[in-house]
């Protein structure tokens, strides 16, 4: 029974090397405006997905949540761009490619516990067929804008599941020699972008409708070639 429990959790979630345009295959995404900046002689950045990190925290709840696990759902094969002196950035990452409770990032979230492997397979399998459909919709977009000049806020429009929604998320920027570095944190609900939480026995076993997001996005003139996740 444990163990069905278990895999009943989870979320609501590319790496390739720097090229001058992203994949065809990203719908929505598009590169022009970078390009056609970039050409112009703007600074244009690109992510390095192997210093940048998206790490999704999925909570268990009801009165019987202790039959199961809270869960870190992460993406380190983030793809996209950034302008520092138009305070712009765009970028997505693949949900099959994301990783689930990566013991070190578990850690970092304050779980001192470890899923079981064949846990982490059947919340992997259910987060891509059941919560989400990562066959139809394989990519979350990310769209972000400077609030004001100097400001730390930054205004970021989330495409997940075919619905977008914008946020304000309070953000510390690091200016580096070769780029630079944005970090924060936010929550989000799942039902907001249209997924409805799993829940059995009456919602005595449950997912929480809230996922608590933090991030660090790095960005260089030459961003590595490719993310271990």
């Amino acid at each position: 029974m444990k163990r069905f429990l278990l895999l009943l959790v989870l979320l609501a979630g590319c790496t390739a090397p720097p090229v001058s345009t992203p994949p065809a295959s990203v719908p929505g995404f598009s590169a022009g405006w970078y390009l056609q900046a970039e050409s112009a002689g703007k600074k244009i950045l690109r992510i390095d997905a192997r210093q940048s990190l998206i790490a999704v925290t999925v909570h268990r709840g009801g009165a019987l949540a202790r039959l199961g696990h809270d869960h870190v759902v992460a993406s380190r094969g983030i793809t996209g761009f950034v302008a520092p002196d138009d305070g712009r950035a765009d970028f997505h990452f693949r949900l099959d490619e994301m990783s689930i409770d990566k013991p070190g990032l578990r850690r970092e979230a304050g779980f001192d516990t470890q899923p079981p492997a064949d846990a982490i397979a059947g919340t992997r399998r259910n987060m891509l067929t059941k919560t989400l459909d990562a066959a139809r919709y394989p990519f979350v977009l990310l769209h972000a804008e400077r609030a004001a000049q100097g400001d730390s806020m930054l205004h970021l429009t989330i495409t997940l599941q075919g619905v977008t929604r914008t946020v304000v998320v309070p953000t510390r920027i690091e200016r580096m020699p070769e780029g630079l570095a944005a970090s924060g944190t936010l929550s989000l609900l799942q039902s907001d972008f249209g997924i409805t939480p799993m829940s059995v026995l009456g919602g005595a076993i449950q997912v929480l409708d809230r996922i608590d997001l933090r991030f660090r996005i790095v960005a260089t003139q030459r961003a590595a070639t490719r993310a271990v996740q």
